[in-house]
């Protein structure tokens, strides 16, 4: 068979390229709309703020966001689009998922002034999903910037992030991440927070089963697969650091409030409320994580989502806190290796400055150092440079 002339072949793959290009704006669009939302909550958490306000308010604007763009349908179909992550604004010791609702006895949480305070967020376009976080300090400023512990670790998971972005290209390894990432918290006497996951995303999926943990305990390395970064795979990556001593986290007397739907497990739902709520699900989350919130009747879905979770057709992020008096800080970005070298998706963080974040402690490797002087994705003139001498060498060899 003859191979198709150039024409031929141009024909076959401008399709795929395009398509690639519209997924990608849809990426970006949704990131638009995280980073829009994420600066008004910023300006919010101030002192005195309801928690559950902040939450249902970032919700309401997710929707506004997403409800705004792509109303166009595509074939006679509507656009898909809504929240990726719901709203969560866990604070000091608290990890992460923490969103709670009018029943729960935490639901009367407020703000206090030097509350360490991390905004987690996602929007998707068509199921391309743009999920943030960023961690922010109330009342801090350039007047009154943060100090002691609290920088510690706030600038520990700035720059585990940063490192992070950099290590996440085609040809590397999930455990260059985890690795990097520990060096980074030790230099500020931190910790990541023991078996927190980041995953590779794709269309209607942000938790995909390629993965990167932070903090492995024994047993996780043996279990854990290693994982290469692939040409055109889109990641989120999550860095959560804790200011204490060995980053474990426990569950507590906190209410689970974000589910989703587990779309690789099938079971037959025996009680009528179950699949009604599980419906419901469906209906308005699809494969998203979702708040109970949102559903109907928060008895009922409290009460039908036991079912769903006993038998793994839902699975609850459950709220994790690490010891008190210790301080957790996240970034979260999503970034996609294309062709041209990797492109963040995400906004940088907003609210983060070392004028308003100041540590005594610094990074000292000298490797990790150089490493975040290089740009997130390098140019066309240093990679031909680089061709060259690597032509030159083997020619010398």
């Amino acid at each position: 068979m003859s191979e198709p002339s150039k024409q031929e072949a141009a024909a076959t793959t401008k399709p795929e390229e395009s398509t690639a290009a519209a997924d990608f704006t849809k990426y970006k669009t949704a990131a638009d709309i995280a980073n829009n939302v994420t600066k008004k909550l910023i300006a919010l958490a101030v002192e005195g703020a309801k928690v559950i306000d902040l939450c249902v308010e970032g919700d309401k604007l997710l929707e506004q966001g997403t409800g705004a763009v792509y109303n166009k349908s595509v074939k006679g179909v509507k656009v898909s689009k809504g929240i990726a992550f719901p709203t969560s604004i866990s604070v000091n010791n608290t990890v992460a998922h923490f969103s709670p609702v009018d029943s729960d006895p935490s639901a009367g949480q407020t703000l206090a002034k030097g509350d360490v305070v991390k905004i987690h967020l996602g929007a998707h376009i068509d199921g391309f999903a743009a999920v943030s976080a960023e961690t922010v300090v109330v009342g801090a400023s350039a007047s009154e910037p943060v100090t002691g512990k609290k920088a510690d670790v706030i600038q520990a998971a700035w720059h585990a992030a940063e490192v992070a972005q950099r290590l996440v290209k085609v040809g590397n390894k999930n455990w260059q991440v985890t690795d990097a990432v520990g060096k980074v918290a030790a230099a500020f006497d931190c910790k990541p927070v023991e078996g927190m996951l980041s995953c590779e995303q794709s269309q209607n999926v942000i938790d995909g089963k390629k993965r990167i943990i932070l903090n492995p305990s024994e047993a996780q390395k043996k279990e854990f697969e290693t994982a290469t970064f692939a040409e055109n795979e889109v990641w989120g990556i999550d860095i959560l650091i804790s200011s204490g001593e060995d980053g474990k986290a426990r569950l507590e007397e906190s209410r689970t409030s974000i589910y989703q739907k587990e779309s690789t497990v099938t079971y037959q739902l025996k009680m009528k409320t179950s699949r009604a709520v599980f419906s419901e699900v469906q209906k308005k989350a699809g494969a998203f994580p979702f708040n109970i919130r949102c559903l109907e009747d928060e008895k009922r879905a409290r009460l039908g989502l036991q079912e769903a979770v006993q038998h793994g057709l839902v699975k609850p992020y459950e709220v994790i806190f690490t010891p008190a008096n210790t301080f957790v800080a996240a970034f979260h970005f999503t970034i996609a290796l294309l062709p041209g070298g990797p492109s963040l998706i995400t906004h940088p963080p907003s609210w983060f400055n070392p004028e308003i974040v100041k540590s005594e402690k610094q990074l000292e490797d000298a490797e990790l150092k150089e490493l975040l002087t290089k740009p997130l994705r390098e140019s066309k003139k240093n990679k031909k440079k680089a061709k060259t001498d690597e032509a030159e060498a083997e020619a010398k060899a």
